[in-house]
C-alpha cells in the first residue's frame, strides 16, 4: 500500500439510521404469506385510526437570541407528545434543514433562523395549529 492511500476503517461500509431509507431498501424483499397479510392489516389498521391528539396541538415557533451570544435560534413549542417523539421529529427537522439542535424541556430547539422551514415542515407531518410567534 502506497504512502498516498490511506486504510479505510469499517471496509468502506455506510451505516444509515433513517427509517425511510431502510423500508426503501428492504421493500423489495419477498415475505412469507402470513407476514404480508399481517403487514396488510397493519397497514389497514393504521389508515383507519384517527391522527394522533398532539398533532391537533398549538404548536408556536419562535427566533429567540438571548443569553445566546447573539446567536439565532428556533424554538418549537407546544407540541404536547412524548419525548421520543419529540426526538424524532427534532431529528427529521435537523436533517430537512442542514443543521443542528436538541430538545429540552418539551421544546426543540433549531440553530439559526429556520423559521419558515420548520413551519413548513411540520404542516408537511400533519400538523393543523402551526403559526410564527414573537417578532
Amino acid at each position: 500500500m502506497s504512502k498516498k492511500q490511506k486504510k479505510i476503517r469499517g471496509g468502506g461500509l455506510v451505516y444509515s439510521t433513517n427509517k425511510e431509507t431502510m423500508e426503501d431498501l428492504f421493500a423489495g424483499i419477498n415475505l412469507g404469506s402470513s407476514q404480508i397479510e399481517s403487514h396488510a392489516e397493519n397497514l389497514n389498521a393504521e389508515e383507519t385510526n384517527s391522527p394522533p391528539i398532539y398533532l391537533q396541538d398549538r404548536v408556536r415557533v419562535w427566533i429567540d437570541r438571548k443569553s445566546r451570544g447573539g446567536k439565532e435560534v428556533t424554538i418549537i413549542q407546544g407540541i404536547q407528545a412524548p419525548e421520543d417523539y419529540l426526538k424524532e421529529i427534532a431529528t427529521y427537522i435537523k436533517t430537512k434543514c442542514g443543521v443542528g439542535g436538541s430538545v429540552k424541556a418539551e421544546e426543540i430547539i433549531i440553530q439559526g433562523n429556520q423559521r419558515d422551514k420548520v413551519i413548513a415542515i411540520l404542516i408537511d407531518r400533519g400538523f393543523k395549529d402551526v403559526k410564527k410567534a414573537g417578532g
